[in-house]
């Protein structure tokens, strides 16, 4: 009888086949329309999810399953494992014909990420990792930057904002390349191409699954905007936010995303945000 296939084999392998399918799409006319306001979804995001699906409950039939085009279950709040996917993570970029977007596998099991792959066909990458193994893209191994203070500190954000109000005094630093996928931002922390990585928004589990494993193994830290660790397939599957860094800016990079919070909070109630 063949070896059966193990869970990193499985998720690298559909990770990289559903990465090809949607690439298929790319720069074609796409089939597109907005969710919401400013949440687009395309053909090709609901045709990877469909396919990725039923690859799984082929493979692996007892496992959970929670992906951002598909419609929750309490179902999956039972099983030890589950499967957290997106099928196209920026489909904002894959719309427009850029490359930010990518492919997000991970299989969580107790409420930890213990396999995860990340396919950025467009920009000829896939990010593997295995909790206690180490993580890779294109199979050379990941460590991120050594930076230990905010001195050219990098963040994968809009150049205006490096100065904005917001914070508590000016990122000493540069803006790098911020892709729609939120994935691939954080593994620009992984790939030694930025240092730190805040979001003050409500993120979905689905949107940095993989890429905080990848992160994790390749020597970053990432928790929500409360230093907590992040814990998966909870029944509302969200974090209070992101905070991703190097170990040294981690501490650092959370205190500064609460000022900037703080700031919104302010505002919003219509105090002075240095109240």
């Amino acid at each position: 009888m063949p070896e059966a296939e193990t869970d990193l084999a499985l998720a690298v392998r559909i990770a990289a086949a559903a990465g090809d399918m949607a690439l298929a799409h790319f720069h074609s006319t796409p089939d597109w329309w907005d969710k919401s306001p400013g949440n687009p979804v395309s053909a090709a995001d609901l045709a990877v999810d469909a396919w990725l699906k039923a690859e799984l409950a082929a493979t692996r039939p007892d496992d959970g399953w929670l992906s951002e085009e598909t419609a929750d279950t309490a179902d999956r709040l039972d099983k030890s494992r589950v499967w957290v996917v997106d099928p196209i993570d920026g489909t904002r970029d894959f719309v427009r014909g850029r490359t930010g977007w990518a492919v997000s596998v991970a299989l969580v099991e107790r409420g930890d990420v213990t396999v995860a792959a990340l396919a950025a066909p467009a920009r000829r990458q896939l990010f593997v990792a295995a909790r206690g193994q180490g993580a890779t893209c294109n199979g050379v191994p990941l460590h991120v930057s050594g930076r230990e203070d905010l001195a050219g500190v990098r963040l994968p954000i809009d150049a205006s904002n490096m100065t904005a109000r917001f914070w508590p005094e000016p990122w000493p630093g540069e803006a790098v390349e911020k892709p729609n996928s939120l994935a691939l931002r954080m593994a620009k922390l992984a790939l030694d191409e930025a240092d730190i990585w805040l979001e003050g928004r409500h993120i979905s589990e689905w949107d940095v699954a993989a890429s905080a494993l990848i992160l994790t193994e390749a020597g970053g830290l990432v928790s929500d905007r409360h230093g907590a660790p992040l814990a998966f397939n909870k029944p509302l599957p969200q974090f209070a936010g992101i905070a991703a860094a190097t170990p040294a800016l981690h501490g650092v990079a959370r205190d500064r995303l609460d000022h900037a919070l703080s700031f919104f909070a302010a505002a919003r109630q219509g105090r002075s945000p240095a109240a």
